[in-house]
């Protein structure tokens, strides 16, 4: 059973990328590609929460 632990920012990224991958084939059907399409959204989303998140320490790095 998989832990709840946070997948890598690169793993994330990597994952997406195969995810954009499979969209542009085009040979996915309606249903398998709305699915893709959901999950790279979130997948998205989250890599864009942790660079908010990376942006952040850097910014209270530089105030000190």
């Amino acid at each position: 059973m998989k832990t709840a632990k946070k997948e890598t920012f690169e793993s994330s990224l990597e994952s997406l990328e195969a995810i954009v991958k499979e969209l542009e084939s085009g040979d996915k059907g309606l249903e398998e590609s709305l699915a893709l399409f959901e999950k790279g959204v979130s997948l998205s989303k989250g890599l864009t929460q942790q660079l908010e998140e990376a942006k952040a320490k850097v910014e209270v790095l530089k105030g000190k």
